[in-house]
C-alpha cells in the first residue's frame, strides 16, 4: 500500500481515465480515424502512468526535507522506504516506461515520436531537481506536463492515420484535443500554485523561490483568483462562440465546471488558512476529472 501511495496511483488512475475518454469517447464520437488498436492503446497508456510514476518518485526524493515540514504524516521516502530504495523504484518505472514508449513508437511506424517520451521523462526529473526551485517555472513545467498526457494520445493515434481525404477532420480533432489541454494546463497550474501556498513552510526552510515566498501567500493567492478568473472568461467565451448549439454540453459545463470555479475563486480571494488551501486544492482536482468527463457527452 505504501508503494501504492508513493506513486499517487489516484493521479494515474485519473490519467488513465482521460486517456481513455479521448480515445473512446471524444475521438469515437466524431468518426476520427485512429491508429492504435486496443493493446496499442494499453501499450501507450501504461508508459505514461510509468513515466508519471517516476516522476512522483523523484519528486519525493527530493522533497524528502520538505515534506518532513508540510506533511510529515503522508511521508513516505525516508520514512517506509529508504532513499537507496526509492531511487531503484524510479529508475525501474521511469526505465520501463521509456522502453514501452520506444517500442509503441516503432508499432505506428513513427520511431521519432519515441523522443517525446525521453523528454517527458527528463523534464520530470529536471523539475525535482531543479526547475520547481525558480519562480514560476516548476509550475509551468508541470502543468505542460499535464497537457501533454492529452495530447500524447492525439500525437500517436491520430497524426499516423492523417490522410489527404480525413486531414481536415483529423485536423479539427486533434484541435478540439488541445482546447481539453489548455484546460488542463490552466487548472494544473492555479492548483500548483495553491499547493505552493499550502506548502509555504517547508519550502522557506529549504530556501526555495515560489511565489508566495517572494510575493506573501496573501498575494499568491490573488494571482491564483486572478488565474482562476481568467479561466473561467476563457470557458464562457468557449461556451458561447463554439458549444452553443450542444446545450447539453452547455448546460453541463456550467453546472459541472463553472460553477464550481466561480466556488473556488470566492474561496481563494478570502483564504486564509492552510485548510482553506486544502479545500481549493480538492476542489480543483475535482474540477479537472468534471472538465474531462464532459467528453462522454459528445456521445450523446
Amino acid at each position: 500500500m505504501h508503494l501504492l501511495n508513493l506513486i499517487r496511483y489516484k493521479n494515474l488512475l485519473l490519467i488513465v481515465l482521460v486517456q481513455i475518454l479521448v480515445k473512446y469517447a471524444l475521438f469515437d464520437a466524431f468518426g476520427a480515424s485512429t491508429t492504435l488498436n486496443w493493446f496499442e492503446f494499453c501499450l501507450l497508456a501504461l508508459s505514461t502512468i510509468c513515466i508519471a510514476s517516476g516522476g512522483y518518485i523523484i519528486n519525493d526524493i527530493f522533497d524528502i526535507e520538505t515534506d518532513s515540514v508540510n506533511k510529515p504524516q503522508q511521508q513516505i521516502v525516508g520514512k517506509h522506504f529508504s532513499e537507496n530504495q526509492a531511487n531503484g523504484y524510479y529508475m525501474i518505472f521511469t526505465l520501463v516506461g521509456v522502453c514501452l514508449g520506444f517500442y509503441l513508437s516503432h508499432l505506428v511506424g513513427k520511431s521519432t515520436f519515441f523522443s517525446i517520451f525521453v523528454i517527458i521523462a527528463a523534464l520530470l526529473y529536471i523539475y525535482a531537481s531543479f526547475l520547481k526551485q525558480m519562480l514560476l517555472v516548476g509550475n509551468l513545467v508541470v502543468s505542460m506536463i499535464v497537457a501533454l498526457s492529452l495530447i500524447i494520445v492525439g500525437i500517436l493515434d491520430l497524426l499516423p492515420a492523417i490522410n489527404p481525404q480525413n486531414k481536415a477532420l483529423q485536423s479539427a480533432m486533434f484541435e478540439v484535443l488541445f482546447d481539453y489541454s489548455i484546460f488542463a494546463f490552466l487548472i494544473t497550474l492555479i492548483r500548483e500554485l495553491v499547493k505552493d501556498i499550502q506548502d509555504v513552510d517547508g519550502d522557506y526552510k529549504a530556501q526555495m523561490k515560489t511565489l508566495p515566498i517572494l510575493i506573501g501567500k496573501d498575494r499568491a493567492a490573488k494571482v491564483s483568483f486572478g488565474l482562476t478568473i481568467l479561466s473561467i472568461l476563457i470557458l464562457v467565451y468557449y461556451l458561447g462562440t463554439y458549444l452553443y448549439m450542444r446545450k447539453i454540453a452547455v448546460v453541463y459545463f456550467i453546472i459541472a465546471v463553472v460553477g464550481p470555479l466561480v466556488y473556488v475563486a470566492i474561496k481563494l480571494f478570502f483564504a486564509e488558512h492552510k485548510k482553506d488551501y486544502k479545500l481549493v486544492s480538492n476542489l480543483l482536482k475535482l474540477v479537472m476529472l468534471l472538465g474531462m468527463l464532459s467528453m462522454v457527452i459528445y456521445l450523446i
